[in-house]
């Protein structure tokens, strides 16, 4: 670990963490469904789009009807699996490019991006949004500045890391990083108790974020983790 104890690196989770829990449930979700059928019938046959149909079981991909409801189904059960990540990411590219879509950051992130880069800390994400997706996000903020890519060194999803739940998932992100290779100098931020887990198990440092509508943590959560309610309490 650094001498000061403090982090090398600080991998984020997004919702609940950096944004609010709603943007993408009562937002993102929504858009991503009532712009399905119109980009469908205007995409179903283009080369361009053969990547995100393909990668779809051949039973669900037989007709736009059939994935139509193979997506609906998979999102009433808010199933994270890789397929369903790409085509959603792909849906709200037009969304975030028009400006209907823009992540509506905490107050407290893009100030602390800004203060963590002037300190010289990497700045890397974990969601299980797919890195596309986490990209789109990021570029389109309601924060100043609005793009903050350029504060951003890496990105991973459950592809090119695993299951976030899973200490072996954060262990292959340090593998990813050997320049960085102190488990110790990572602090990983989530609402997720389960995730900080796997976080502390791989020996990172990890704090439960504490936001406006995210679950309730429990008494046994709040004496086993450090439980922050803004990034400005680092």
């Amino acid at each position: 670990m650094a001498s000061s104890g403090q982090p090398i690196v600080v991998l984020l989770d997004i919702e609940g963490t950096v944004c609010p829990i709603s943007f993408v449930k009562d937002v993102l979700f929504p858009y991503a469904l009532s712009a399905l059928p119109a980009t469908l019938q205007a995409q179903w046959d283009k080369p361009e789009f053969s990547q995100y149909r393909n990668a779809f079981p051949a039973e669900h991909a037989t007709s736009q009807e059939a994935l139509t409801a193979h997506v609906k189904d998979l999102m009433s059960r808010d199933v994270k699996i890789a397929y369903l990540k790409s085509l959603q990411g792909y849906l709200w590219e037009s969304g975030y490019k028009s400006g209907e879509l823009k992540a509506p950051l905490f107050d407290d992130v893009a100030p602390k991006f800004a203060e963590w880069k002037k300190d010289g800390k990497e700045i890397m994400i974990y969601s299980s949004g797919s890195v596309a997706a986490q990209k789109l996000l990021f570029k389109h903020t309601n924060g100043e500045p609005a793009d903050l890519i350029p504060e951003i060194s890496d990105y991973f999803d459950t592809v090119n890391a695993g299951p976030k739940q899973e200490a072996s998932s954060y262990q292959t992100i340090l593998s990813k990083h050997p320049e960085i290779p102190e488990a110790s100098d990572w602090l990983f931020l989530s609402d997720n108790v389960k995730e900080v887990d796997a976080a502390k198990q791989a020996g990172m440092q990890s704090f439960v974020v504490e936001r406006p509508g995210n679950a309730e943590l429990s008494a046994e959560d709040r004496q086993n983790h450090r439980v922050i309610k803004s990034f400005a309490e680092i």
